[in-house]
């Protein structure tokens, strides 16, 4: 186990850390957005979605619970719950990041195979309802049978998100450098592979076939490292903007605006695998000669967000969710 726990620390250089931050949150600043806090208190947040209901599905994956967030009232309901949990000590793992297909929620959940410990299937978990579900691919074997050429730590790898793409999900794996394809029979390939670049999150263009991804870039995480990329399967990357410190998501907004979410400053001497320093994040708009214009900074750790209509709801490490009216084009 020791070991174990050893390799799971060297990969912590390689993909954002969800451990729970002990910062004191300051309020985000904007100089024309309304930001306010929705929801605290949520045990761990990572990844989010919007389910077609229109409400908003948070992975908590201290304890394997997914919650459904009102956008409006904040409130907050059980959605499902019984899916693996983090094993590691500084909460990387577990539930990562949702999607819903044909109605249906589908779980990305990573770090807690064998090879780190664990005893639970790294992949894609169907939540068949509240207390069970399915696992209708096993990522973690696929990657260990077919390993990345770049230099890795963990096998199984430490897939960061999820998107639906057509009939199938592209899945990036912020550890093995690569975004995979999966169908829901299960059947798993590489789309497209990088340097170490540390893909982390994506979208895909409700009008068309291109697939965006940011990028986090190796320690210490460098503004010019931090991008969002365009490509399609079967095509190479385009790099459509960058400038940002460890970047975490990407979305499409209001008017077919792209927005960017940036975890922020990461100090030099921070321990490998330490989140960005706190309240140094942001909330960026993709302009068109490949900048980043700032619309929201001081944001604590962020991992994730969503966009509804011009209003923009960002999720933190600690569990916490910002809703962020007045964003537009």
């Amino acid at each position: 186990m020791r070991i174990q726990r050893k390799i799971i620390l060297l990969i912590l250089c390689c993909v954002l850390t969800l451990s729970v931050s002990l910062a004191v949150n300051a309020q985000p600043q904007s100089g024309n957005l309304d930001v306010t806090l929705l929801v605290s208190g949520l045990d761990g947040g990572s990844g989010s979605t919007i389910g077609p209901d229109g409400a908003l599905y948070i992975p908590e994956n201290d304890t394997g619970r997914i919650s459904r967030v009102d956008p409006v009232t904040g409130d907050v309901t059980m959605f499902a719950s019984g899916l693996p949990q983090v094993i590691t000590d500084n909460g990387v793992g577990g539930i990562m990041d949702l999607a819903f297909m044909n109605d249906t929620a589908y779980a990305l959940v990573t770090l807690v195979g064998e090879d780190v410990g664990g005893t639970d299937v790294a992949g894609i978990y169907r939540i068949d309802d509240e207390g069970s579900f399915t696992v209708i691919a096993d990522i973690g074997q696929y990657s260990i049978d077919n390993p990345p050429e770049p230099n890795f730590f963990v096998p199984s790898g430490a897939q960061y998100s999820m998107a639906v793409y057509g009939s199938d999900f592209q899945v990036a794996d912020g550890q093995h450098n690569r975004v995979l394809r999966v169908t829901l029979d299960g059947d798993i390939s590489e789309v497209i592979a990088f340097d170490n670049v540390v893909p982390t999150g994506l979208e895909v263009s409700a009008s068309s076939s291109t697939i965006y991804m940011t990028e986090a870039g190796p320690v210490p995480h460098l503004a010019e490292n931090g991008k969002v990329m365009a490509f399609e399967p079967g095509s190479s990357a385009t790099e459509i903007a960058s400038g940002a410190r460890l970047l975490v998501d990407v979305e499409y907004g209001c008017c077919g605006t792209l927005y960017a979410l940036a975890q922020g400053e990461f100090s030099e001497g921070n321990a490998e695998g330490s989140p960005a320093d706190p309240n140094t994040g942001s909330m960026v708009k993709v302009n068109a000669d490949g900048t980043f214009s700032v619309l929201v900074d001081g944001l604590n750790q962020p991992t994730s967000f969503e966009t509804i209509g011009n209003t923009a709801y960002v999720i933190t490490l600690n569990g916490e969710i910002w809703k962020i009216d007045g964003v537009s084009a």
